[in-house]
């Protein structure tokens, strides 16, 4: 990731949290206003979003800092801690709502100037919608979960304004007061499964659990690049930081070659990895001889120890890159 990246992803976020501190102000007076649960549910969540918005400023700028001794990977990883505090805050706006509005069915309060309230809620919507869509956008241009996990979050945040809107105009034409709770239940319920997706996706991170879909990607972009000597590719892996990659593989290579014709071969995949996927911070690759049955998908075509008839090239592809075990022309390599 370049300097400018990073000034970039900063920018965006600063952008964002500045904006969240004036939808707050707009929705708790809505809710002064009003005294609506729906609207206060909306107001709580702005809470959430300046809060996790400037944890995330703070995460980009400490997860841009440079490698060091006491952590060679560099200070990604905090991205996933960030998210996962997101989500936790906005667990907990979820059930708050929830909370609040199962009480005050036993304890109504008393409604008043829902149209004012519905303007406003409608204005900080349209504009939580647009912030999001630039930040996830951004996000997934620069590869950074924070803006990616902010911009859903503000995303999740219009759409529930717009049903609390719809919501709120049915208790403004009908005077059922009560349905002001229900609408502010179901979009607590939105708000904690939009939590719970953000905290399982940081998880994940910190797990360093598989991601298929950049492991797709990126290994049918290096299927098309292949070269003859590459024969076959497997134990396939990638770690997260942040928006950092660790990768590691095995390639499996011609047994007759030197040491410096094994290098030569490993620096060409590597290069051809770090053009496809530049935001790789390290690149780990495995050499292994190949065998007897290699020769059914080895590409050489004047190879002078070939044992077996070449039949065709293996297609990488997620399902055959990561196991953990050379391959050859079968049924289940196909």
């Amino acid at each position: 990731m370049t300097d400018e990246t990073v000034l970039e992803n900063r920018r965006v976020q600063r952008i964002a949290v500045y904006a969240g501190l004036v939808l707050l102000i707009i929705k708790f007076l809505a809710f002064f206003i009003t005294n609506s649960n729906a609207i206060l549910s909306d107001a709580l969540e702005s809470i959430v979003n300046v809060g996790a918005g400037a944890f995330g400023l703070f995460a980009l700028r400490f997860s841009s800092r440079p490698r060091d001794y006491d952590h060679p990977y560099g200070h990604g990883k905090i991205e996933f801690l960030s998210a996962g505090f997101e989500g936790g805050l906005i667990l907990l706006a979820g059930l708050g709502i929830v909370g609040k509005s199962i009480y005050n069915f036993f304890e109504p309060q008393e409604l008043s100037q829902l149209d004012i309230g519905i303007l406003l809620a409608g204005g900080a919507g349209l504009i939580n919608y647009i912030l999001g869509f630039v930040l996830e956008r951004k996000g997934k241009q620069n590869k950074s979960i924070v803006l990616v996990a902010g911009g859903k979050h503000l995303k999740s945040d219009a759409y529930t304004s717009l049903g609390l809107i719809l919501g709120l105009a049915i208790v403004f034409w009908t005077g059922y007061v009560w349905l002001d709770n229900l609408v502010a239940i179901v979009f607590g319920a939105i708000i904690i499964y939009t939590g719970y997706k953000v905290l399982r996706q940081a998880f994940a991170g910190i797990m360093d659990e598989q991601d298929p879909e950049l492991i797709q990607d990126l290994v049918v972009n290096l299927n098309k690049k292949r070269q003859p000597d590459w024969i076959d590719l497997h134990n396939f892996r990638i770690i997260k930081y942040g928006a950092k990659l660790h990768i590691d593989c095995h390639l499996t290579i011609p047994w007759y070659y030197t040491v410096a014709e094994a290098h030569d071969t490993v620096e060409d995949f590597e290069n051809t990895v770090f053009d496809l996927e530049k935001n790789t911070l390290e690149l780990f690759v495995h050499t292994d001889p190949c065998t007897p049955f290699s020769c059914n998908i080895c590409q050489i075509k004047d190879c002078k120890v070939r044992q077996e008839p070449y039949i065709d090239k293996i297609d990488w592809k997620l399902q055959n890159v990561i196991e953990n075990q050379k391959h050859n022309w079968s049924k289940e390599d196909k």
